[in-house]
Parts: structure tokens; C-alpha cells; sequence
């Protein structure tokens, strides 16, 4: 049988051009991180423009985003196991390759069909490519203050992004076509692919008698499509309702697929895709939850602080993504900043004081109402939230990554960006049927519709405030750890 091979590059950083290398491998993967957390946020801002170009219907403008969120969920943990099983650059590259080219579909399409498809495409891509760099990391950077400052990096490049995605959406709506939205990944593509190739180092096959891994098949189809049809029935419930078969019907295959899925690594897969004992280490447990939660609540208010920011406030697309910069640089700051204190601390604090934060500005950005201005009601929690999730991303990734072995490297980052792209489709779902109820409840009392659109954006970032709470609950279980510089498997110091 083969298991990866993966030696710890400790020497990379001992000369000037083994530095130099290591600093072009994390580039390398925030750059990769970057185009596939901004696609995700800068296609929003293009949406109204695509339906009148393409002449989509109002039913059928939510596959292109569906498309992707269906696809990558379903596809993040078999693109993370993919990397440990046949080499972490071969399926980076794979991932950037297929991103790349259906970028560039989806900017020439002239149908919807087209659009959807290529949408479907970037997000296999994205699946195979998001896993890939953080295992890359966690397999280049083995000491723990290196391991914490390229984790802050790629964490405030993962968290920023989002941000720079309104703001990157509105520039080219405002100026461009909203085809450059696809098309300016193609030529970052072909410079990530090159870089790759060049700077990662490969990890090969070595035989052994114990630890190694097969393809579980079963267990991969029954994950996947699992996986798939959850998310795809989450996705239609805005437009059906939970009573529709379309949004059941979905649900109930997709939790027959995932029992199936339990049992098949339970008792039968010799080579588990997701070996359940994984679970039994506390960290990777936890951070998984405070993954859920925290993600639950950024991009949820993304999504609203947008709609509050055009809707409540009335600024147009260009000014909304500037309004964007202040959250995009704290946790730009936030996530690099407080690298050097995870490995002196543990993550537990970090992210106790992350979510604290985070909760508080939630709350004080949800009484923005018409009358608000942008400077005294908006800009500070903006800060403080930028901030606080910053630092909440960097500590969640060492938490989920840490203490393993070097051959579960893949598995852990597959899982953390599963849990990641469920807590974003969960939470987004939740807190807009709320918002909607509470936006049509005032409306038919008779209050205009920006006063209930003020109230019900306000109540969905209380609900995002309300699951940074949740997230703060799950951190306190994880364990105040001593790093050490070696992966040790599932085993690790806990002090408390």
C-alpha cells in the first residue's frame, strides 16, 4: 500500500534562496485562497447585470451561484483527500488549471446554460485548490512561529477577500463589463500556475505497511452527493419553502447519503476518506464547530451589510465597496497581526477574544437604520469586526490543522473548508428567511419599505451576532495547547 511521503521543509528558511522559495510557496497559496474566496463574493455584486444581459429569469439567477456553492461543498473533502493521495502540487495544479479554464467559459458565455455550467466547473476547481494550499502549508512550514505567520497570512488574505470582492464587483460593473469579473482569473491563473510548478515542493508516494490510503470510493460518492443534495436543497428553500419536495426531497437523500456515508467509515472502508477518529482530538473537533459558527456569521454579513449599506443607507455599487475597506483591512490586520501570539498562547484565547469582538460589532452594526451615518454608526463596528474575525480565521486554522499527522495534512484541510462552506450556506439561508419574515411583517403594518428593510437586515445581523456567540460557546472546548515543532498525530499536550 502507499501513503504520502511528506518531509517537513525545516530547512527552507536556513539561507537566503531557501527563504526566498518559502516565501513564494506562501504567496503561492494566498494567491490561490484570494481568487477563489473573491470569485465567490465579487459575482453578487454582477448578478442584476448578467440576468438583463443574458436574459435570465428570476428563477433561474440563483443557479449561478448555487451552481458553485452545490459543486464545491460537495467536493471539499475529496479534493482535500486527493492532495494527500497523489501529491499536493499535481492536485494544486489540477485545481488552478480547471478554475482558471472555466473562468474563462464563464466570461465568454452567451447563454445562461453556459454560465451555470462554467459555474459548476470553477467550483470543482475551487474544491481541489482551497484544500490544496492549506496543506501545503501545513507541510512547508512545520515550525510553529512559521506555521502561525503563514497561517495569519493566508487567513487575512482568506477573510479580506471576501471584502475586496464588493468593492472589486463594483470597479468593474462601474467601469468595465461584468464578463472581466470571470476573465481577470485568467491571466492571475496562468501566473499561479507557473509559480507553482516552480516553488511547490511535490509530495511522493513511499511504501509502508500502516497509515497508508486507498481512494474509498464509496465512502467518496456517498460523501459527495450527500453533501451535494443538502446544500442543494438549503439552496431552494428561499424560493419553495421548507414544505416543497423540492427543498425535502433534497434534504432527506442528502441525510440517507450521509448515514450511508457514516456507516461505510464506520465499518467497512479499509482506508477511510474521513477516518471518524479524528474527531476524538478535541482541537480539530472544536475548531471545526467555531469554523461553522464564525463563517455562519461573516459571510452572512457580507451579504446584508451590503444590502444596508445600497438599500438602508443608499449608497450606489462603487461607493458600497469602498464603504467595504475599513472591514477589509482589519482583517487583513487582525489575521496577520496576531500571528505571533498563537504560538506563545494557543488559539483558545485568540479566538475567545476574536468572537467577543466580533459579537459586540454584530450588535452595534444591526441598529443602522435610515437616519444612520456612515462615520459614527457604521465605521467602528466595521473595524472591530474586520478585527476580531482576522484574528478568529488565523486561530481557527491552527486549531483544525494542528497536532496531526503529516498524512491527515489533507483531510484536516478538506474537512475545516467543508465545515467553512456549509456555516456560509447554512447561515445565509437562516438569517434570510428571518430577515424576509420580518421585512414583510412590517410592510404589512403598514411601515415604508426602507424602515422594514432597515429592520430586517437589522435582525439578520443580530441572528450573524447571535452565531458569533455560538462560535464563542464551541471555543472555550478548545484546548489550551503547547505547539510543538513535529506533527505527532492525534495525540497532543493539552495544559488545560
Amino acid at each position: 500500500m502507499t501513503v504520502t511521503d511528506r518531509t517537513p521543509n525545516t530547512a527552507a528558511g536556513r539561507g537566503g534562496g531557501a527563504g526566498h522559495r518559502l516565501s513564494l510557496v506562501l504567496a503561492a497559496c494566498c494567491l490561490g485562497q484570494f481568487m477563489n474566496v473573491l470569485d465567490a463574493s465579487v459575482v453578487n455584486v454582477a448578478l442584476p447585470v448578467i440576468a438583463a444581459d443574458l436574459r435570465f429569469t428570476q428563477h433561474n439567477l440563483q443557479l449561478v451561484n448555487n451552481a458553485y456553492t452545490v459543486v464545491v461543498c460537495g467536493f471539499l473533502l475529496l479534493g482535500g483527500r486527493l492532495a494527500d493521495l497523489f501529491g499536493q502540487r499535481r492536485i494544486f495544479l489540477c485545481g488552478v488549471g480547471l478554475f482558471t479554464l472555466a473562468s474563462l467559459v464563464g466570461g465568454a458565455a452567451d447563454a445562461p446554460v453556459t454560465l451555470v455550467l462554467a459555474r459548476a466547473f470553477q467550483g470543482l476547481g475551487a474544491a481541489v485548490m482551497a484544500p490544496a494550499t492549506l496543506t501545503v502549508l501545513g507541510t512547508t512550514f512545520t515550525e510553529p512561529a512559521a506555521r502561525a505567520r503563514a497561517f495569519g497570512w493566508w487567513s487575512a488574505v482568506s477573510g479580506a477577500a471576501g471584502a475586496i470582492g464588493v468593492l472589486a464587483g463594483g470597479v468593474i460593473i462601474e467601469w468595465f463589463s461584468w464578463r472581466w469579473i470571470f476573465l481577470v482569473n485568467v491571466p492571475i491563473g496562468i501566473v499561479l500556475l507557473a509559480t507553482v510548478r516552480w516553488v511547490v515542493p511535490e509530495t511522493r508516494p513511499r511504501r509502508a505497511g500502516a497509515g497508508g490510503g486507498g481512494l474509498d470510493v464509496p465512502g467518496a460518492v456517498t460523501v459527495t452527493l450527500g453533501l451535494m443534495a443538502a446544500v442543494y436543497g438549503v439552496s431552494q428553500y428561499a424560493t419553495h419553502g421548507w414544505g416543497s419536495p423540492r427543498v425535502f426531497g433534497p434534504l432527506l437523500a442528502g441525510a440517507l447519503l450521509l448515514a450511508a456515508f457514516l456507516m461505510i467509515q464506520a465499518r467497512f472502508a479499509r482506508h477511510p476518506l474521513v477516518p471518524l477518529g479524528i474527531f476524538r482530538n478535541r482541537s480539530v473537533a472544536a475548531a471545526n464547530l467555531v469554523a461553522f459558527f464564525g463563517i455562519a456569521a461573516l459571510f452572512s454579513t457580507f451579504y446584508f451589510f451590503t444590502l444596508v449599506l445600497q438599500q438602508v443607507l443608499g449608497h450606489s455599487p462603487l461607493r458600497t465597496g469602498l464603504s467595504y475597506l475599513p472591514l477589509s483591512v482589519g482583517m487583513a490586520l487582525g489575521g496577520w497581526g496576531i500571528a505571533p501570539l498563537v504560538p506563545r498562547t494557543g488559539p483558545r484565547p485568540i479566538l475567545l477574544g476574536g468572537l467577543t469582538l466580533a459579537a459586540g460589532a454584530l450588535f452595534w452594526l444591526s441598529a443602522a437604520d435610515a437616519g444612520s451615518s456612515y462615520l459614527t454608526d457604521v465605521l467602528g463596528p466595521c473595524v472591530l469586526l474586520g478585527s476580531g474575525m482576522g484574528a478568529v480565521l488565523n486561530a481557527t486554522t491552527n486549531a483544525a490543522t494542528a497536532g496531526l499527522a503529516p498524512h491527515q495534512a489533507g483531510l484536516a484541510s478538506g474537512l475545516l473548508n467543508t465545515t467553512r462552506q456549509l456555516g456560509s450556506a447554512v447561515g445565509l439561508v437562516t438569517l434570510a428567511a428571518l430577515s424576509a419574515a420580518r421585512i414583510d411583517a412590517r410592510t404589512g403594518a403598514g411601515a415604508s419599505l426602507a424602515d422594514a428593510r432597515a429592520a430586517g437586515y437589522g435582525l439578520a445581523l443580530t441572528g450573524a451576532a447571535v452565531f458569533a456567540v455560538a462560535g464563542l460557546v464551541a471555543a472555550l472546548f478548545v484546548p489550551v495547547r503547547k505547539q510543538s515543532s513535529t506533527p505527532r498525530g492525534d495525540t497532543e499536550k493539552v495544559a488545560a
